[in-house]
């Protein structure tokens, strides 16, 4: 495993750095949700990035919990832990900027969500992803969790409490 990347806690600074490194390296609909208007980083899907993040992490009340993720010292994308109904269970999601793709970054990144979660005292991570998503098939293959079709998705459930043994 990579041991230049880390999982930092999103806050007003890191937000700016995270909304650069989405402006450089991934298109609008990979890191948020959709907003009216012409394609690209416009100022209005600008702003609803920041707004996003502020209202659903940086609020007085979050509802998840958000991560830059840093590699060699450089912010390169981001993690989420979502609290689900299913109790003790969270929903990951991560997004990393194309120039960091393919480089252990992604199983780097599993690893470290997988122990935040553990600290958070969830005892499962949902998970799901496009069945295209090589890259998180891959990962999920070689930590042998089965992912199972589910509509449009590939999901699966990862047992903490077994992880931690």
């Amino acid at each position: 495993m990579r041991s230049d990347v880390a999982l930092r806690r999103l806050d007003q600074v890191s937000l700016t750095e995270l909304l650069h490194t989405a402006i450089q390296d991934a298109d609008p609909p990979e890191v948020m949700p959709p907003v009216e208007g012409p394609d690209g980083w416009t100022a209005d899907r600008q702003a609803a990035f920041l707004r996003f993040h502020r209202s659903r992490s940086l609020a007085a009340d979050p509802v998840e919990i958000t991560f830059t993720i840093v590699a060699a010292g450089k912010v390169v994308g981001a993690a989420r832990l979502f609290p689900l109904e299913r109790a003790g269970s969270a929903e990951a999601g991560v997004w990393i900027g194309r120039s960091h793709r393919g480089i252990g970054v992604g199983g780097a990144v599993l690893e470290l969500l997988l122990a935040e979660a553990r600290e958070e005292g969830f005892t499962s991570l949902y998970v799901s992803t496009d069945p295209q998503n090589a890259a998180v098939r891959a990962l999920m293959a070689r930590r042998g969790v089965s992912l199972v079709r589910d509509a449009d998705a590939l999901t699966a459930y990862i047992d903490l409490t077994a992880e931690a043994r």
